[in-house]
Protein backbone atom coordinates (compact mmCIF):
# COMPACT_ATOMS: atom_id res chain seq x y z
CA UNK A 1 0.00 0.00 0.00
CA UNK A 2 1.26 3.47 -0.84
CA UNK A 3 1.12 6.34 1.63
CA UNK A 4 1.58 10.08 1.30
CA UNK A 5 3.46 11.11 4.41
CA UNK A 6 6.07 13.40 5.95
CA UNK A 7 9.78 12.61 6.16
CA UNK A 8 11.85 14.67 8.59
CA UNK A 9 14.89 16.61 7.45
CA UNK A 10 16.77 19.63 8.78
CA UNK A 11 18.94 19.98 11.82
CA UNK A 12 18.18 19.71 15.52
CA UNK A 13 15.47 22.19 16.64
CA UNK A 14 14.98 23.29 13.01
CA UNK A 15 12.68 20.67 11.55
CA UNK A 16 11.86 20.57 7.86
CA UNK A 17 9.71 17.92 6.21
CA UNK A 18 9.49 16.43 2.73
CA UNK A 19 6.07 15.21 1.59
CA UNK A 20 6.61 11.83 -0.02
CA UNK A 21 4.84 9.01 -1.77
CA UNK A 22 6.27 5.87 -0.20
CA UNK A 23 5.56 2.26 0.66
CA UNK A 24 3.66 2.06 3.96
CA UNK A 25 6.00 -0.58 5.40
CA UNK A 26 9.20 1.45 4.89
CA UNK A 27 10.67 3.49 7.78
CA UNK A 28 9.96 7.22 8.05
CA UNK A 29 13.21 8.57 6.55
CA UNK A 30 14.10 5.74 4.15
CA UNK A 31 13.63 5.17 0.43
CA UNK A 32 10.63 6.72 -1.26
CA UNK A 33 8.86 6.54 -4.60
CA UNK A 34 8.50 10.27 -5.25
CA UNK A 35 8.91 13.58 -3.45
CA UNK A 36 5.79 15.63 -4.08
CA UNK A 37 6.34 18.62 -1.80
CA UNK A 38 7.77 20.22 1.32
CA UNK A 39 6.53 21.50 4.68
CA UNK A 40 8.43 24.00 6.82
CA UNK A 41 6.74 24.40 10.23
CA UNK A 42 9.12 27.19 11.25
CA UNK A 43 7.66 29.63 8.72
CA UNK A 44 4.67 31.82 9.54
CA UNK A 45 1.34 30.12 8.78
CA UNK A 46 0.48 32.90 6.30
CA UNK A 47 3.68 32.27 4.29
CA UNK A 48 3.02 30.57 0.94
CA UNK A 49 6.30 28.61 1.18
CA UNK A 50 5.25 26.90 4.42
CA UNK A 51 3.53 24.10 2.47
CA UNK A 52 4.55 23.51 -1.16
CA UNK A 53 2.91 20.57 -2.96
CA UNK A 54 2.95 19.53 -6.63
CA UNK A 55 -0.82 19.38 -7.06
CA UNK A 56 -0.79 17.25 -10.24
CA UNK A 57 1.40 14.54 -8.69
CA UNK A 58 -0.66 14.52 -5.48
CA UNK A 59 -3.84 14.00 -7.53
CA UNK A 60 -2.13 11.18 -9.44
CA UNK A 61 -1.05 9.36 -6.28
CA UNK A 62 -4.52 9.71 -4.76
CA UNK A 63 -6.06 8.37 -8.00
CA UNK A 64 -3.94 5.21 -7.84
CA UNK A 65 -4.99 4.53 -4.24
CA UNK A 66 -2.38 6.21 -2.05
CA UNK A 67 -3.64 7.07 1.44
CA UNK A 68 -2.40 10.32 3.03
CA UNK A 69 -1.63 10.62 6.72
CA UNK A 70 -3.85 12.98 8.73
CA UNK A 71 -1.40 15.91 8.51
CA UNK A 72 -0.81 15.48 4.77
CA UNK A 73 -4.57 15.09 4.16
CA UNK A 74 -5.11 18.41 5.94
CA UNK A 75 -2.56 20.07 3.62
CA UNK A 76 -4.11 18.50 0.50
CA UNK A 77 -7.63 19.63 1.45
CA UNK A 78 -6.38 23.18 2.09
CA UNK A 79 -4.69 23.17 -1.33
CA UNK A 80 -7.86 21.92 -3.02
CA UNK A 81 -6.51 18.66 -4.42
CA UNK A 82 -9.16 16.50 -6.12
CA UNK A 83 -9.95 13.33 -4.17
CA UNK A 84 -8.47 14.57 -0.89
CA UNK A 85 -11.86 15.22 0.74
CA UNK A 86 -12.56 11.54 1.32
CA UNK A 87 -9.38 11.33 3.45
CA UNK A 88 -10.42 14.20 5.73
CA UNK A 89 -9.09 13.56 9.26
CA UNK A 90 -11.73 13.13 11.93
CA UNK A 91 -10.36 15.06 14.87
CA UNK A 92 -12.91 15.21 17.67
CA UNK A 93 -12.12 17.31 20.74
CA UNK A 94 -12.38 15.37 23.96
CA UNK A 95 -14.80 16.35 26.68
CA UNK A 96 -13.32 18.08 29.70
CA UNK A 97 -12.30 15.52 32.27
CA UNK A 98 -12.53 12.47 30.00
CA UNK A 99 -8.93 11.40 30.70
CA UNK A 100 -8.82 12.18 34.41
CA UNK A 101 -7.97 9.62 37.04
CA UNK A 102 -10.65 8.53 39.48
CA UNK A 103 -9.70 10.97 42.27
CA UNK A 104 -9.57 13.96 39.92
CA UNK A 105 -12.84 12.94 38.27
CA UNK A 106 -14.55 12.76 41.69
CA UNK A 107 -13.21 16.20 42.56
CA UNK A 108 -14.53 17.63 39.28
CA UNK A 109 -17.96 16.05 39.89
CA UNK A 110 -18.09 17.57 43.41
CA UNK A 111 -17.20 21.01 42.02
CA UNK A 112 -20.02 20.75 39.45
CA UNK A 113 -22.44 19.66 42.17
CA UNK A 114 -21.42 22.55 44.44
CA UNK A 115 -21.83 25.02 41.57
CA UNK A 116 -25.30 23.64 40.81
CA UNK A 117 -26.34 23.97 44.49
CA UNK A 118 -25.01 27.54 44.62
CA UNK A 119 -26.97 28.43 41.48
CA UNK A 120 -30.12 26.87 42.94
CA UNK A 121 -29.67 28.77 46.20
CA UNK A 122 -29.13 32.04 44.33
CA UNK A 123 -32.27 31.54 42.22
CA UNK A 124 -34.38 30.73 45.30
CA UNK A 125 -33.00 33.81 47.09
CA UNK A 126 -34.04 35.98 44.14
CA UNK A 127 -37.54 34.47 44.24
CA UNK A 128 -37.89 35.30 47.96
CA UNK A 129 -36.55 38.87 47.51
CA UNK A 130 -38.97 39.61 44.66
Amino acid sequence: MIKLRLSRAGRKNAAFYHILATNSTSPRDSKFLEKIGTYNPLLNSADEKRVVINKERAEYWLSVGAKPTDKVAKFLIALGVKGADKHKPSFAPKAKGSNLKKKAANKLAKEKEAAAQAAAAASSAEGVAA
